[in-house]
């Protein structure tokens, strides 16, 4: 007996050290682990939000450090504005991972299936006023617009997808989305789904070899364990929560990034839930009872600033507007002026209705889970029964409301227009408002600064007016790693969920 279990017991360990030789193979060289919340799918077609994308693809155009538009697949770019059509070039040499050349073929695909309704693309909206993409040649591409879009060059940032292995297939439940391939810096090696996801550099990158061999990004969901794990040495690199900013500035051997960011917090108020769909003048009311002070003292621990604009943080804003500031006592009575009367249990009622809802979050970020507590604190003192809801998944069509966060350091169409534009891919809130409309559409034709902005001026004024969110706070993004790691540009604005931290991580290096 004690023979066999010796010789199970051996060939565990054999087996053991097979799968560890097997990882260490796949990670060889320098090798950069990064906390990450999870993903179910990597397309940038399809998906907005992804620190990963900026690693595995590559788009037309890129942002530098300063988040201007510079060239990336295409080298350079020609504006005929009679027939509001760009022009690319395309370098010469491009490869994806599978070593298949990148063409303007590829671009057109790309922005089609963008296009293509039956994909439900979360960046339909930005593509919109394309109305024809024409391959010229192998490196030569048009891309026709029915107007002057500026925001144009920043969309076509997104990623190119490779057209020899999507063309005829169903884009949104094609094995690609878990196995993607791009032509990014980095190519994809394995995916352990919930675990891990291994990228290996790739040497064929059009401005090099990237310096780190490998990154892996480790799936940690949880942000105070995300923390712990960086503390122990799992994580090499992770975004931290301002709670756990001044342990990791007091460990040796780590550095502590703050980081300004376009990235903001509000409540999202859904018009077609059977509460606010019944009661669409609220949002404008209870926006006077939320501290947000106190959120950025107690939640963010003063690493943010109150919020009261989507485009606060850019040179469109108009600091001029209602900002709603903390006032419950005018909260009271607007509500009253609206038909609210507080009952015997110290809520309001209207037409036998309680005013009661709920603020739904995700599971994974505390950080707006504390938000929510606090704004439902500063409700229910006033006399609206509002709970926090922490949900598995999120129903984005009944609701009530949702801890949402939003917020863009690119062009001013970014982020507003596809969130607040009537029954666009990112309006998850049914909000809807015909001169919020006009504007931004209007706004997104213009080519000038001094053109935009009085347009852009006027729709956050009108915003006030209709409220779709209580905007709440924009808050840094604060990253922790060790101190070996170089190469990360800290005075570059980040945009939603500290999205932008990569955009050169073909340079990073660690010692």
């Amino acid at each position: 007996m004690k023979k066999i279990l010796s010789a199970v017991l051996i060939l565990s360990m054999v087996l053991c050290f097979a799968a560890c030789g097997a990882d260490e193979a796949k990670t060889q060289g320098s090798t950069l682990v990064y906390g990450s919340t999870d993903y179910t799918a990597i397309n940038p077609a399809l998906y907005e939000h992804g620190e990963i994308n900026l690693l595995l693809f590559l788009g037309l155009t890129a942002h530098d450090g300063e988040n201007n538009i510079v060239p990336a697949a295409a080298e350079s770019w020609k504006w005929d504005g009679a027939a509001n059509t760009y022009t690319f070039t395309l370098r010469d040499g491009l490869v994806f991972h599978d070593g298949e050349p990148l063409t303007a073929k590829d671009v057109k695909y790309t922005i089609e299936a963008i296009k293509n309704p039956d994909n439900g693309s979360e960046n339909a909206s930005n593509f919109e006023d394309v109305v024809g993409v024409t391959v010229l040649d192998d490196l030569h591409v048009a891309i026709e617009l029915e107007a002057p879009n500026v925001a144009m060059l920043d969309y076509l940032t997104i990623g190119i997808l490779p057209a020899h292995l999507l063309e005829g297939k169903d884009l949104v439940t094609d094995d690609f989305n878990r196995n993607p391939v791009g032509a990014g810096p980095y190519k994809l090696v394995s995916w352990d789904m919930g675990q891990s996801i291994i990228l290996e550099k790739f040497d064929d990158f059009y401005l090099g070899a990237p310096e780190i061999d490998n990154v892996i990004f480790k799936i940690v969901d949880d942000s105070d364990t995300r923390a712990l794990q960086l503390e122990s040495g799992e994580l090499d690199f992770a975004q931290i929560t301002p709670k756990a900013m001044g342990k990791f500035e007091k460990l040796d051997g780590y550095r502590v990034y703050k980081m300004d960011t376009a990235d903001y917090r509000g409540i999202m108020y859904n018009f077609n839930s059977d509460f606010f769909s019944k009661y669409p003048e609220l949002p404008g009311i209870l926006s006077y009872g939320v501290d947000r002070e106190a959120i950025v003292d107690s939640v963010l621990l003063g690493h943010g600033q109150t919020a009261y604009s989507p485009l606060q943080k850019g040179p469109y804003n108009n600091p001029e507007i209602e900002k709603f500031e903390y006032n419950p006592d005018l909260c009271r009575t607007l509500l009253e002026e609206d038909g609210w009367e507080k009952g015997e249990d110290g809520y309001y009622y209207k037409n036998g209705d309680q005013l009661a809802f709920k603020i739904c979050n995700g599971q994974a970020d505390q950080v707006r889970i504390d938000m929510s507590n606090i704004c439902a604190q500063n409700f229910r003192e006033i006399g609206i029964n509002a709970v926090v809801d922490i949900v598995a998944e999120t129903d984005w069509e009944k609701q009530d409301a949702y801890l949402i966060g939003w917020g863009s350091p690119f062009d001013p169409d970014d982020h507003t227009y596809k969130v607040f534009g009537t029954g666009q891919g990112a309006n998850y809130n049914y909000y809807s408002n015909e001169k919020v409309d006009s504007l931004l559409k209007q706004a997104r034709e213009l080519e000038t600064y001094e053109e935009r902005l009085p347009l852009y001026q006027e729709f956050q004024e009108e915003l006030t007016k209709d409220l779709p969110y209580t905007f709440i706070a924009y808050i840094d993004a604060i990253y922790a790693g060790k101190d070996t790691i170089h190469g990360i540009t800290e005075d570059t604005v980040l945009g939603h969920h500290g999205v932008g931290i990569f955009w050169n991580i073909y340079d990073w290096t660690i010692e």
